[in-house]
């Protein structure tokens, strides 16, 4: 991706590593949880009410950090991505659009999700709103494993590549000795 565009193919690396974190997140807010859990059962009086409203903060920040961030830097990489395969011919161009048309109805899922505060329920179930980018994904590594990237897409970056770091080669000045 970097031989394509190098700016669009580190944003993307960013929020993909971004979406890591906020799935980390979320895994460790599920394992607090799950201590804070063990301990109200046992409590009473204030310490179990103080131990509710920890549980409670824990659900919030772990749906906000899985469904909500975590999902919406993976779209804003997907974005990045796709694009990168739209202009550079690696993949169909159609598989490519579908690809952002999906993202699109997932980020709309993540901004609805945000405003309603229940992952994924508001007015209903708006999983669909995901299934498009599900079935992009299988289509996507199915059609890699049969046919891979297009052979010519790569030549072409290849070379893109090579000239440009024969320009950078012909615009460095000379290093001059002794200074």
């Amino acid at each position: 991706m970097k031989k394509h565009n190098e700016g669009l193919a580190l944003g993307a690396v960013g929020f993909r590593l971004i979406e890591g974190v906020f799935y980390s997140i979320d895994a460790m807010c599920l394992l607090a949880l799950f201590s804070v859990s063990q301990r109200a059962v046992s409590a009473s009086g204030q310490n179990a009410s103080i131990l509710q409203m920890m549980g409670a903060l824990l659900l919030t920040m772990r749906d906000l950090a899985g469904f909500v961030f975590g999902v919406l830097a993976f779209c804003l990489g997907g974005l990045m991505y796709y694009f990168v395969f739209y202009q550079s011919k690696l993949i169909p161009r159609w598989l490519s659009i579908w690809r952002l048309i999906a993202l699109v109805l997932l980020l709309a899922t993540v901004f609805l999700t945000l405003f309603d505060g229940e992952p994924y329920s508001v007015s209903g179930n708006l999983t669909f709103l995901a299934l498009p980018i599900f079935v992009q994904e299988m289509v996507l590594a199915i059609w890699l494993i049969v046919k891979g990237f297009n052979p010519s897409a790569i030549a072409s970056g290849s070379a893109k590549a090579t000239m440009n770091q024969g320009d950078k080669k012909r615009t460095q000045l000379p290093k001059l000795e002794g200074f």
